[in-house]
Order: C-alpha cells, then structure tokens, then sequence
C-alpha cells in the first residue's frame, strides 16, 4: 500500500491503547468490552465462512469454486484464532457469540443474494463495512487484542477476486450495473444498521464507543467514524463500477 505524501506520523497510543492485555483486562468492563468485541468477531468469521462456503455452489466455473472455497477456509482459520484467544482469557467461546447470533443471521437472512454476482457484490461490501468498523474500534484496544483484530481482519483475497468478476460482468452487460448498484446500496443500510443495533444492545460496547473506558471516543467521534466508514464504501463501489 501506497504512503499518502502528505501523510504524518501516528501519534504514540495512549491511555488503553498503550497497555497491554495484563494490565488493562484489571477493569471490568474494559474486559467484558472485549469479550464481547471478540465474540461478534468470531460469530461474523464463522459466518462469512458459511456464506462463502454456500456461495461456492452458484459460483459459474470449477475455478471460481475453488478460489472461493479457499477464501472461506481463510475465515474458518481467523474464526479458530479468535476462539483461541477467548478460551486463553477465560471465557466459553460458544457464550462470547451467542448475543450476536441473531443479529447477523437476522443480517444474512435479510440480504440473501438472489445470484453469483450479488453473493460477491455483498462479500465485497458487507465484509468491509464490518472491517473497517472492528478497525476503527481496534485503535482503542490494548496491544495485545489489537494485533489479534488487526490480524484476523486481513484480506482472504476477496476483495480483488469480487472487483475483478463484477468489472467484467458489467463490462460485458451494462444493465447489470444499475441493479447490482441497488443491492449495494441496500447491503450499505442494512450493515450500518445493524452494526448500530449489535453496539446498542451492549452496555459495555457501547461504553467503549462513546467514551468510558476507551479513551478519546465521544459522540461527536462515532459520527465521524460513520462518515469515515462511509467513505470508504463510496469508493469501493468505484472500484466495483458502480455509482455509490
């Protein structure tokens, strides 16, 4: 990746951001905060594993298949991590996910696509909508738990296989990009949507949000990470071809 020119020096982390997981897990609610945030991490890698897995059976070509099965196989592998990391701290992994299971199968069952090329549109959208908010979040964490979010947010390679396949389909039938514009802008609401609800319904995530126990979050910041967030979906949808 390329360094903007005019880009500056990070400023050293501070408050939570500068400790480690030993000291900073001697709060409480700085501990359930990340159980929590590690809990809907491994839900989300399980369940973008299970939707990469079904979306492997609408995919056109044998190779096509394959490149998919391998992607979800990289998921399983971040969901492993994440467990891993919950069983090390003491927590059951199966209780750190169950709070947001119903909200991303809600979230799948609502935006189940109809073909190939939306199952990509949404891998492509949806999954890095959910990145770039643990992201954002990840800056506030201890540096130990950063690491591990930052790690298992790496790209599986989906991202350039979906801009790659969608360009081509509406390079070779335009009319496919007004609809899969459509899909994208729909998949944008229902992902911010309910990323909102998943933070509401927990006191300690919210908490960490809007001040509490991470430091330099407020109100006024979550707004400006949601237009951050947005942002950056503007762009995608460039790259995809499509008007945001």
């Amino acid at each position: 990746m390329e360094t903007p020119d005019n880009a500056t020096e990070a400023p050293a982390p501070t408050g939570i951001a500068a400790q480690d997981w030993a000291t900073a897990s001697a709060e409480p609610q700085y501990r359930a905060a990340v159980v929590d945030l590690l809990g809907a991490l491994a839900y989300g890698e399980l369940a973008a594993f299970e939707r990469l897995a079904e979306d492997a059976k609408l995919a056109p070509t044998l190779a096509d298949k394959a490149e998919l099965a391998k992607m979800a196989s990289a998921e399983f592998h971040h969901f492993e991590r994440l467990t891993d990391r919950l069983t090390a701290i003491d927590t059951e992994p199966t209780a750190a996910m169950e709070p947001f299971a119903k909200a991303l199968d809600d979230f799948h069952r609502q935006t189940a696509p109809s073909d190939w090329l939306e199952g990509l549109v949404k891998a492509y959208v949806g999954d890095s909508i959910a990145s770039d908010f643990y992201r954002e979040v990840a800056a506030r964490l201890d540096s130990d738990t950063r690491s591990l979010v930052l790690a298992v947010l790496d790209d599986t390679g989906h991202g350039n296989f979906a801009v790659e396949k969608v360009r081509a389909a509406i390079e070779a039938d335009p009319r496919l990009g007004g609809r899969l514009a459509l899909w994208a802008r729909r998949l944008m609401g229902e992902a911010l949507s309910q990323a909102q609800r998943v933070v509401a319904d927990r006191d300690a995530l919210s908490t960490m949000l809007v001040g509490g126990v991470a430091d330099g979050f407020d109100l006024a910041e979550v707004g400006r990470m949601f237009s951050r967030i947005t942002e950056a979906h503007t762009k995608r949808m460039a790259a995809l071809g499509l008007a945001a």
